[in-house]
């Protein structure tokens, strides 16, 4: 039996520092209620800046815009660089398991990723989100199939999946061939439909699910872009290999527990396991390209 917890809180904008503290003060509360995992949020470092159209239409990119992404750019972290160094200091102090969305600057592109951390091995992965949705591509580049893995760790098999790479099931397949048993989904997704989908993952891949999903507010906005960038209302839950609901969704608290059984998993894919005997290799054939 292990303890988990999601998060949904939001960055503050544009400012790196706080969302630190930020950060920190959720891993030490989560420690402090036994949990063994923390998810954090899609773009918890960095930032999700919804609501901003950077200036940008068709042919056409204004002088405004281009600012609105200098702070933004400003607002990512390297990797690896200080924030990750902080997050690898608070696992291992707090014996805490990490999974964290972040936005990554890399020379002078943006990636939309997630990082793994764990006590004993710091980051074990990054991940480059691999599609970024609709004007995510304006800001964010894309990832490729070398930082789709699962890692084992002293608590289980974790697989990230940001988003709306959720709804890709070749995607899914990949980490499912690889054993996913705990599949984290750091979202910025509210909807009604993102928990159902949630619900599907869970039960298609006998895994649990931990959507973090951000609770993003206008006093989260620079003063100057609350009349612009938009709210989001969190909604994280944790759902069993079963597709049952054991935590949320829920808008009032920080953070979401669950104790989870992990002999739930084998007695889940007695009947399906779409990595296995439900999978008929002999009939369909599954390949990634890692580079």
């Amino acid at each position: 039996m292990i303890k988990v917890s999601v998060a949904q809180a939001g960055s503050v904008m544009f400012d790196t520092v706080r969302t630190m503290e930020r950060v920190e003060a959720l891993c030490r509360d989560a420690s402090k209620q036994g949990a063994q995992l923390l998810v954090l949020p899609e773009a918890m470092l960095g930032g999700y800046p919804r609501g901003l159209s950077f200036g940008a239409t068709v042919g056409n990119r204004t002088d405004e815009g281009r600012e609105h992404f200098r702070r933004y750019f400003e607002a990512a972290i390297v990797c690896p660089g200080p924030e990750t160094a902080q997050l690898e200091a608070l696992s291992r102090e707090l014996n805490l398991h990490l999974v964290t969305g972040a936005v990554e600057r890399a020379g002078s592109t943006l990636y939309c990723i997630s990082l793994v951390v764990t006590p004993g091995g710091g980051i074990v992965a990054k991940h480059r989100k691999l599609m970024p949705t609709g004007s995510e591509r304006l800001i964010w580049g894309c990832g490729d199939g070398s930082t789709m893995q699962v890692v084992q760790t002293e608590i289980g098999r974790i697989g990230t999946a940001i988003c709306w790479e959720n709804y890709m099931p070749l995607y899914r397949q990949h980490l499912y061939n690889q054993g996913v048993e705990l599949w984290c989904a750091p979202t910025v997704d509210a909807r009604e439909m993102w928990q159902t989908s949630m619900r599907h993952i869970a039960y298609e891949g006998r895994c649990f699910v931990l959507s973090a999903c951000q609770q993003l507010r206008k006093a989260d906005w620079p003063a100057d872009l609350q009349g612009t960038g938009a709210e989001i209302d969190g909604r994280s839950l944790i759902v069993s290999p079963r597709g049952e609901m054991l935590a949320g969704p829920d808008v009032s608290p920080e953070l979401l527990f669950a104790d989870l059984d992990m002999e739930e998993i084998p007695r889940g894919r007695f009947d399906l396991d779409v990595a296995g005997h439900y999978s008929r290799p002999d009939v369909f054939h599954f390949e990634t390209r890692k580079g």
